[in-house]
Order: C-alpha cells, then sequence, then structure tokens
C-alpha cells in the first residue's frame, strides 16, 4: 500500500492512496491553518471505526441479521502532552434490526478484533481498546447493551 499527501500551502495537504481518491487534510487556526481539512489523526479514529464497522456489517449479513441502520462511534482519548498519541479508545457499534441476535453481534466484534481488522489489531497493542454494542429495535428503542472485552486484552 502507497500513500501520500501533497502540499495544497499552509498548513493544508491532499492525502490520496493507491485507490486514487483523495482526503482533505488541514489544521486549525490557532497553529497556522485554514480549518479546511481532517486532522491527520482523526483519520486514524475513522479508519479504525471504519475497518471494524466493514467487518462487522460483513459478518451480520453473512449470519443473515436482518439490520437496518448501523454505526460505528470510535471515541479516543489523548495525552495531554505533546506528541497528544491515543491513551484509550472505546468503539461503540450501534445495531438496529429485526430480532436482532446479541451472539451474532458480539461473534462479529470478536472476529474483527481478533482476526480481520488490521487497524484494531495494530492500535490495540499500542492503547486499550474497549468495545460496546448497542441492539436496538426497528422502532429505535434499546433492548441490549454491553461490553466486550477480547481475552487477550
Amino acid at each position: 500500500m502507497n500513500a501520500k499527501v501533497n502540499w495544497d500551502g499552509k498548513l493544508s495537504f491532499t492525502g490520496s492512496a493507491d485507490t486514487g481518491f483523495v482526503v482533505p487534510l488541514g489544521a486549525s487556526p490557532e497553529v497556522g491553518g485554514d480549518n479546511d481539512g481532517f486532522r491527520p489523526l482523526e483519520l486514524m479514529a475513522v479508519s479504525l471505526a471504519g475497518c471494524t464497522a466493514m467487518d462487522v456489517i460483513s459478518i451480520l449479513q453473512k449470519k443473515r441479521q436482518e439490520i437496518s441502520d448501523f454505526r460505528v462511534e470510535v471515541n479516543a482519548d489523548q495525552a495531554n502532552e505533546h506528541p497528544k498519541v491515543f491513551t484509550k479508545a472505546v468503539i461503540e457499534y450501534h445495531v438496529t434490526g429485526n430480532d436482532v441476535d446479541e451472539k451474532a453481534v458480539v461473534r462479529a466484534l470478536e472476529l474483527s478484533a481478533m482476526r480481520y481488522c488490521p487497524a484494531q489489531s495494530m492500535l490495540v497493542s499500542v492503547f486499550p481498546i474497549t468495545l460496546k454494542y448497542f441492539i436496538y429495535d426497528q422502532t429505535g428503542e434499546l433492548s441490549i447493551s454491553d461490553i466486550y472485552q477480547p481475552s487477550d486484552q
């Protein structure tokens, strides 16, 4: 995999990779930027959310779960001092559907965390990641919520 950024002036860049898609990167005005793109560390959080989301929804579809809405949120704490790395994260999986099986959701999270998601596997070696899941019925009412902690973390 190859990735690059091209400088667009000040603290603005355009990032791209092998797929050819582009993403704007920027910085806040407080540090000399124009507030015109993702912060690089934000993209790490988005990458983590996207990686595990693709795994989990794919597994749930293979398990024939009737999912009508799905989102993954990453809440990452950062150190106060530079380089302000992530110190821990919580990944929240919000699954809405008809008779969604909790065991199927837990298994999907487990497979993503332990086997399929390279972003999660890489980052969990640096800081702790907690997985929470929320299952909603078709009306949007919360029916189940719990925490899943992989056994090797």
